[in-house]
């Protein structure tokens, strides 16, 4: 048991979408008084590590309606219900570069913004790629311009905002720790 757990009360279903699902629960605080929580449910998703032969990285540019601006990213997507990371890891890949792997490394998975949503991130990597014979087709509203940038180039583009998302910053992190 949680030291400073929080016991769901009530729970109420706010709305139901492709991509979340909102509640705004009930709860029970460790003192004993009541509290409300608006909470994000999200299916999960996985983002790909991807290391060309000559030391570049994949990297996505896609425009980001939230924040009204275009960032360059890794390659990531959301899991269907029921697929396993993995193979969303590999299908991610596929469709938003062009390229396939046998060989995908899970790295390390987390929370996005444990503060009200429980977005896990699945984080994979591989560097032995191969280009696809015929690349597949991105989602029907997916637009995505594929680059592939050096170390110092994926520095400069977070210096610059263009790389302004965490799980990219912890993909770049993580590459430094192995020694790229």
């Amino acid at each position: 048991m949680c030291k400073y757990e929080e016991k769901t009360i009530k729970s109420t279903p706010i709305f139901k979408g492709r991509v979340i699902d909102v509640s705004v629960d009930d709860v029970q605080l460790p003192n004993g008084e009541t509290s409300i929580r608006e909470l994000v449910k999200h299916q999960g998703a996985v983002a790909i590590i991807a290391v060309t032969p000559d030391q570049r990285f994949l990297m996505v540019e896609q425009f980001r309606k939230p924040l009204e601006k275009q960032l360059i990213e890794v390659p990531a997507g959301k899991l269907e219900s029921g697929e396993a990371p993995d193979l969303c890891a590999l299908r991610e890949l596929e469709e938003e570069t062009g390229f396939t792997t046998n060989h995908l490394e899970l790295v390390t998975s987390f929370y996005t913004t444990p503060g009200f949503c429980d977005e896990l991130i699945y984080l994979y990597f591989t560097d032995q790629l191969v280009p696809l014979e015929e690349k597949k087709a991105l989602d029907e509203d997916e637009f995505v311009d594929l680059h592939t940038m050096t170390m110092e180039e994926l520095d400069q583009a977070i210096v610059d905002r263009r790389i302004h998302d965490l799980k990219t910053m912890y993909a770049v992190q993580l590459l430094k720790l192995r020694g790229y």
